[in-house]
């Protein structure tokens, strides 16, 4: 059997029994994915290839094109000047507490960037699970800022990465910043566009459509970002990103079933291929490393640890007993944490060691904070009851 046939059965199948075995097993499917993606690449069901590469990183792309779909830049203009400096200052102590923790233990500086990444994808299933609770929804809006924070040090990382501290890397900023100033320019032309002239988003987006041309819209401009960012020498997935601010910003009143097609088009198949891919990169051998298992550990303490002093700032808004639920739901930065730990390690900032420890941190951390959501979210039930 040739080795193309092998890799399309084996993540076919896996594609298909993740979410069974997620909820046999009480596990984000995410988790299943990488660790199935892991024992297929062990037992060489999975091995390396330039079509599945390629498959993996526009998956990869499509996960930031559905991040920035949670990211409505209406509502945020719309946050309290209060709530707004809380979430900023926030990301301020977990930057500040990451610096802190990589120059006392003399790590390199990459950490002070993957340390304080914040992803709210998984607070998606936490909202299914527990419902629209005011911890969830305070959780989800800090977060929304602090995922925009983590974008921003991503590209600016990508571009130190790629080229250094030098010429190349001030052009490349110098360029991200015309960039944003121009995609501010974009927001309110076409913001000005539907306010006068409101059939543009029925022409785009008509609601009886039997061509799916919301879906066509929504990648043409998906694809026209992409295209950009590479022309400019930027990093893709900033763009990825901001295609589905876009979309969500524009278009979401219009076809409020838009941001539901498109992740159901891209959990079903396009984004577990990237988590697939992310397993098969890592080698279960590895686990037997000498304090592999330590380090990850370590790291996942660490990266709650500063997320829970973070989330102190808000014991006035949530309470003594709530607070906390704040810090531990954005404990689980998967997506990003991968995502830029995999871009440090392609560009030789971090070993391969540290590039597995970020993997399993990045799956303990999951493991660890659903359980410890599950338990404190029953004992606050249990005391609101009495």
């Amino acid at each position: 059997m040739s080795e193309e046939i092998l890799i399309i059965i084996s993540i076919s199948l896996i594609i298909f029994s993740s979410p069974l075995i997620a909820k046999l097993l009480r596990l984000p499917t995410i988790t299943v994915e990488i660790t199935l993606g892991a024992l297929a690449a062990y037992f060489a069901f999975i091995v390396e290839h330039s079509i599945l590469e390629l498959v993996a990183e526009l998956g990869f792309l499509y996960l930031m094109f559905l991040a920035g779909l949670e990211v409505d830049l209406k509502k945020l203009v719309n946050i309290s000047s209060n709530l707004l400096k809380k979430s900023l200052i926030y990301n301020v102590i977990l930057f500040s507490f990451a610096a802190i923790i990589t120059f006392y233990l003399d790590l390199g500086y990459i950490f002070i960037v993957i340390l304080p990444l914040i992803s709210i994808g998984l607070l998606a299933a936490l909202k299914k699970e527990y419902g629209d609770v005011e911890w969830i929804g305070l959780s989800i809006t800090v977060g929304l800022i602090g995922e925009i924070v983590s974008i921003f040090a991503l590209t600016t990382v990508s571009a130190a990465l790629e080229f250094g501290i030098n010429f190349e890397f001030y052009k490349t900023m110098f360029l991200f910043t015309i960039f944003l100033i121009s995609m501010l320019f974009v927001y309110k032309l076409f913001h000005n566009l539907i306010w006068w002239y409101p059939e543009i988003k029925a022409f785009l987006m008509p609601e009886v459509d039997h061509q799916e041309q919301d879906i066509r819209v929504s990648m043409t401009i998906f694809f026209l970002m992409i295209t950009v960012m590479i022309y400019l020498h930027l990093e893709v997935a900033f763009g990825a990103f901001i295609a589905g601010t876009f979309i969500t910003t524009f278009f979401e009143e219009h076809n409020k079933q838009l941001p539901h097609k498109l992740e159901h088009f891209g959990f079903g198949w396009l984004v577990p291929i990237f988590f697939i891919s992310v397993g098969a990169s890592f080698e279960l051998e590895s686990l037997f490393h000498d304090g592999l298992i330590y380090t990850a550990l370590l790291i996942t303490f660490a990266m709650i640890i500063i997320r829970l002093i973070g989330s102190t700032l808000f014991i006035k808004d949530m309470g003594w007993d709530k607070f906390f639920m704040i810090g531990l739901s954005h404990s689980m930065p998967l997506t990003l944490l991968i995502a830029v730990s995999t871009l440090a390690y392609h560009n030789h900032s971090i070993t391969q060691f540290y590039y597995y420890a970020f993997i399993l941190a990045a799956i303990v951390e999951v493991l660890v904070v659903m359980i410890a959501i599950r338990i404190l979210s029953n004992f606050i039930k249990l005391k609101e009851s009495e």
